[in-house]
């Protein structure tokens, strides 16, 4: 074994959102960093095979839609042809161009890019295993763990990437299929699901609990699911996969109700897994430091700091919500906090977002949440069917929701299903971020006629004074 000690302030293992916003942070505060990543490009997961390439694919697809659908109404007359080669070549190439954009931001900011596979290897430690087997061991000051996380696996169902795929090859599929079963009506296959049926798949969603999405204000998740029943997905609730069977023409999954009674055989060209992820902690050697996960492979963290001196942890390795914007936001103040600063991230204001159409955010509490919590709110609602530029646009499906605190009138959650409002949910994030009232909103001039209005309108109604057109 070759072993030669590099001195860094800080190496950083996995080079995801969490990994390579930590790193380039750290060379921006001068800090000698080194970032270990296995895959052959920066990125890790969400840009490589995961957010970026399934937001290239819904926009393609709605565009499809929007094509073979809706231009006829606004006197565009066309008939599309899907090119899925293409689809895919363009989504390749965006994915590719972002990554070169990360390695160029490492030589920018000095930040060290070691290819190969990391692993703790006693305090201070990070030992590297390349691609052609040669090892390296580097030292430093501190070390954290950015090794995100990866598809959950269900007994019964064996992911071949075939014709039972999990998220990573539902992206890549070589033609569309006449029928997709989808399991898990969480935040991914709800996504993917959308590109396929879009495209010409029937797909059918297979979900445990009795409803959708869960953690999504149940208002919003059950205008959510009537939405996409309409246009066509079938669901099937409060059901357990307890096997599947693939071969060259399909799979036939087996299901039972979750309440008892007798099982069913379901047939789909293809079953894409996604009940959602799992921390990838498993052979980080963290027993070489003196780190325990959790049963569900959780590292727990107290700003950061794991148990052992000088080892930190951020992202989908810890608890909260395994989204890209909180690895990032950790990440900074991660090595802030290192770099001796105050870094801070609030966690009662991460938006989530669901990219299908109509799109769905949310950022702060639920009506759900503030009920069991004996929280006393008022609630503000504004349809997308009342907004002028919805309207025009033929976009006016949804509503905005703002939740605020019954005596101070500070916001404590909104809820959005409409069109474009993920970009939208920021204006609320901000709003939040500064212990903003329902009032400061309502009271702030948006431009006419815009989609945002609605935000606005949504906050009058907190007070009852919304103005409808």
């Amino acid at each position: 074994m070759a072993d030669s000690a590099i001195p860094y302030d800080v190496v950083i293992i996995g080079g995801g959102p969490g990994g390579y916003n930590a790193a380039i942070r750290a060379g921006q505060l001068g800090l000698k960093a080194a970032c270990v990543e296995k895959r052959v490009t920066l990125g890790g997961v969400c840009l490589n095979v995961g957010c970026i390439p399934s937001k290239a694919l819904l926009h393609a697809s709605e565009m499809f839609e929007l094509a073979s659908k809706d231009f006829a109404g606004l006197g565009i007359d066309v008939t599309p042809k899907l090119n899925l080669p293409q689809m895919m070549k363009q989504k390749a190439e965006s994915v590719t161009a972002l990554t070169k954009g990360i390695e160029f931001l490492f030589k920018k900011n000095k930040a060290d890019w070691i290819k190969g596979t990391g692993k703790l290897a006693g305090p201070g430690k990070v030992e590297v295993t390349a691609e052609d087997g040669a090892v390296t061991t580097l030292e430093a000051r501190n070390i954290v763990i950015a090794t995100g996380s990866e598809p959950s696996t269900l007994p019964g169902v064996t992911v071949d990437q075939k014709r039972i795929v999990d998220s990573t090859g539902a992206l890549e599929l070589a033609d569309v299929p006449k029928s997709l079963i989808v399991i898990g009506a969480g935040i991914i296959g709800l996504e993917l699901g959308s590109v396929w049926r879009r495209l010409g798949a029937q797909v059918t969603v297979v979900e445990f609990l009795d409803r959708i999405t869960p953690g999504m204000d149940a208002e919003t998740a059950k205008t959510f699911q009537r939405s996409l029943t309409k246009q066509g997905m079938v669901f099937k609730l409060g059901s357990k996969v307890t096997g599947a069977k693939a071969g060259d023409a399909g799979v036939e999954l087996t299901v039972e109700p979750v309440a008892g009674g007798p099982a069913e055989t379901l047939k789909a060209d293809y079953v894409l897994l996604a009940i959602g992820r799992r921390p990838v902690t498993e052979g980080l050697g963290l027993e070489s430091v003196g780190i325990t996960a959790d049963k569900h492979g959780f590292i727990e963290t107290d700003h950061w700091k794991t148990s052992a001196p000088g080892v930190w942890a951020i992202g989908d390795v810890t608890h909260g919500p395994m989204l890209a914007h909180k690895a990032e936001d950790e990440a900074v103040a991660c090595i802030e906090t290192i770099a001796g600063q105050a870094g801070h991230v609030n966690y009662g204001i991460i938006p989530s977002v669901v990219y299908t159409f109509p799109e769905v955010a949310w950022v702060g509490k639920t009506e759900e949440e503030l009920k069991d919590e004996g929280r006393a709110y008022k609630a503000g609602k504004f349809p997308f069917s009342a907004n002028s530029r919805a309207k025009v646009n033929h976009e006016a499906e949804g509503f905005v929701k703002v939740l605020a605190d019954a005596v101070t009138d500070e916001i404590l959650g909104v809820h959005m299903i409409g069109p474009h409002v993920g970009e939208m949910i920021a204006e609320y994030c901000v709003a939040m971020e500064f212990r903003a009232a329902s009032e400061d909103v309502a009271r702030t001039s948006h431009p006419h006629p815009t989609l945002s209005e609605a935000l606005r309108q949504a906050a009058m109604g907190v007070e009852g004074w919304t103005m409808q057109a």
